[in-house]
């Protein structure tokens, strides 16, 4: 039964983060399988969070009001500049999915993306038997933008990937219309 979204807290991911994160991670490897591999190791953590703290990669954990973590939003790429654009890449911890949660989190990640963030596009590319993934960008009024045979390799292997994305004015208009 689906539940309504609880409230939700952002946090710029940091190494404090690493022994709640990694047991999330640990307990959420057959949810996230075959879509993306959270680090589980120490090592592998440590070396997430330093890709992801710079000006180019910035990675949220969300947290419910007691502290629970909930999922993780990474806004990748950064580029600045005539293109003003990033990549989304984000992730539910069991047992949090298909409960309304990332919907309300990744909202309020792109809304920080247009907004303090100051981006004028954000990108989603998806699995194209991602069926959750793609009904979450559709509610918060991604457009498809068509398939990128071959996109990115997951898991040892070259995966399709459908296009999905938002600018800033499409946002706008829409936004105060998620549920």
């Amino acid at each position: 039964m689906r539940r309504s979204p609880e409230a939700v807290r952002l946090e710029r991911l940091g190494l404090e983060h690493e022994l709640v994160f990694l047991a999330a991670a640990r307990a959420s490897r057959a949810l996230h399988a075959p879509w993306i591999s959270a680090p589980t190791t120490r090592e592998r953590f440590r070396s997430y969070v330093s890709a992801r703290s710079n000006e180019r990669n910035i990675s949220y954990l969300a947290l419910s009001g007691g502290g629970a973590p909930l999922g993780v939003v990474n806004i990748s790429e950064i580029v600045r500049g005539a293109f003003d654009s990033a990549y989304l890449g984000y992730y539910a911890f069991a047992p949090h999915q298909r409960r309304g949660v990332m919907t309300n989190v990744l909202a309020k990640v792109v809304a920080r993306a247009f907004g303090s963030h100051r981006l004028h596009r954000v990108e989603a590319n998806i699995q194209p038997g991602n069926y959750a993934s793609l009904r979450l960008v559709q509610k918060l009024g991604f457009r498809n933008e068509g398939l990128a045979l071959r996109y990115l390799k997951i898991g040892g292997r070259w995966r399709d990937h459908e296009r999905w994305a938002i600018t800033r004015e499409e946002w706008k208009r829409q936004s105060s219309t998620i549920a």
